[in-house]
């Protein structure tokens, strides 16, 4: 079980890490986004210190419209369990995104008024 945590206007939070090329683990809060399909996407100024390697340009609809995004393999530490994932890597992300890849293997319990945010 993966505990998470509620911040502003409730939204899901989980403690990830994210793992540099040199094995540097970066604790990070990720919001959840139910509305992004994949595994995780990070801002490009975020990019700049894990020096994960590039696979390939993927052009996306956002809320903001159609985006292009850069695809890198990264590597994170998500409920104790290493993962090698594509990240997509954006502009103007404000947050750290999981996305709902991770519902493949685990269940999202959301129940606000009983203050329970976990993944199972």
């Amino acid at each position: 079980m993966i505990p998470g945590f509620f911040g502003d206007e409730d939204a899901l939070f989980f403690e990830i890490e994210l793992i540099s090329s040199d094995g540097l683990e970066l604790p990070v809060d990720a919001l959840f986004d139910t509305g992004f399909s994949d595994w995780l996407a990070i801002n490009n100024q975020d990019l700049d210190a894990l020096g994960w390697t590039y696979i390939k340009q993927q052009p996306m609809f956002t809320a903001r419209g159609e985006a292009e995004f850069e695809i890198y393999l990264g590597k994170v530490i998500f409920g104790g369990q290493e993962y090698d994932i594509p990240v997509h890597v954006g502009y103007g992300l404000t947050e750290v995104l999981l996305g709902r890849q991770w519902l493949q293997s685990k269940r999202l319990v959301v129940d606000i008024n009983k203050n329970e945010l976990t993944l199972k």
